[in-house]
């Protein structure tokens, strides 16, 4: 989930965010959208970002790397022989926008065998129950996220009393560990733990060939501090600054060529799309912007740091 964090570069997809108040039961009624034994909130956001919901036409990315995701939410195709894995199943909502763009692209749902998310908030993974029902796909997530996603988001360290978080409770078939890879036919893909938004936030990694070339591919899942998160003495997450800490480091070697994340507005997802529609082929290699925002979070996380650790002394 993103959030507004403290002041920096916050990108827009920050700003937004999920939880403050709307109501989550009119949009979803206006958007015709149903959820068969979910008990729907009552509020979601002060504000919906259109982006959010709006569908992004899908297109490949590199190599066997695709986006299927709306023009915030991202969801990523990752295809082989062997079958396909889904990164990020989005909102409750989702699926129909998400299916759509699979299929646009010449693929179909039943070869969707493995499901990936980034963290266990509900606007990357309110839409996997739904998914499983649809695919009988294998959910992994990080181990530390598990019970989160089993919960329908009712341990979460932060958001555990706020109804206006909850999603479907979704069983997970494994859990994963820092640096296991996922490998499904010549795919593989490697789960780094860059706890801190979440306990389990996950980023991935993978090599795309891209004509003679191999590309590093980065989806980093979230390096932000949510508004309303304790860095220090919190009970229900003690060494949330450490991780975030861990985090930044791990991030910061990852060898990076493809920039992207679980938001759009993380990596500049419309901008680079227009050049790539434009005929860049190049548009989405990006180690720079990477490096750079990665940099940004940190320097937004160490400022939030040293406010909390300024007005709690001892």
């Amino acid at each position: 989930m993103s959030s507004r964090i403290i002041p920096s570069r916050t990108p827009a997809s920050d700003r937004q965010s999920p939880e403050n108040s709307f109501d989550r039961r009119r949009f979803l009624t206006a958007l015709g959208a149903t959820a068969a034994g979910f008990a729907l909130p009552r509020t979601l956001r002060a504000d919906l970002d259109p982006d959010w919901t709006t569908p992004m036409p899908p297109f490949r990315i590199a190599g066997n790397l695709h986006y299927v995701g709306s023009r915030d939410l991202a969801s990523y195709l990752i295809t082989s022989p062997r079958g396909h894995i889904l990164i990020n199943t989005n909102l409750v909502t989702s699926p129909t926008q998400i299916r759509a763009s699979i299929e646009k692209l010449g693929f179909t749902i039943p070869q969707v065998k493995i499901i990936l998310i980034s963290h266990g908030h509900y606007d990357h993974c309110a839409g996997s129950a739904e998914f499983k029902k649809l695919t009988g796909a294998k959910y992994l997530v990080m181990d530390a996220d598990v019970s989160v996603i089993e919960s329908g988001g009712k341990t979460d360290f932060h958001y555990a009393s706020d109804p206006t978080m909850r999603f479907p409770a979704t069983k997970v078939d494994r859990a994963l560990h820092d640096n296991e890879q996922i490998t499904l036919g010549t795919t593989v893909m490697t789960a780094h733990k860059t706890a801190g938004h979440t306990k389990g936030c996950t980023t991935w990694t993978m090599t795309v060939a891209e004509g003679r070339k191999n590309l590093n591919a980065v989806i980093v899942g979230s390096p932000n501090v949510n508004t309303g998160y304790k860095l220090i003495d919190n009970p229900q997450y003690p060494q949330i600054a450490a991780d975030f800490t861990r985090q930044f480091q791990t991030l910061q070697s990852l060898p990076c060529d493809i920039f992207l994340g679980a938001h759009g507005g993380y990596f500049g997802l419309i901008e680079k799309f227009a050049k790539k529609q434009a005929g860049d082929t190049t548009a989405f290699v990006d180690p720079t912007g990477y490096k750079s925002y990665i940099a940004d979070r940190q320097q937004a996380f160490e400022a939030e740091l040293a406010r909390q650790q300024k007005g709690h002394p001892g």
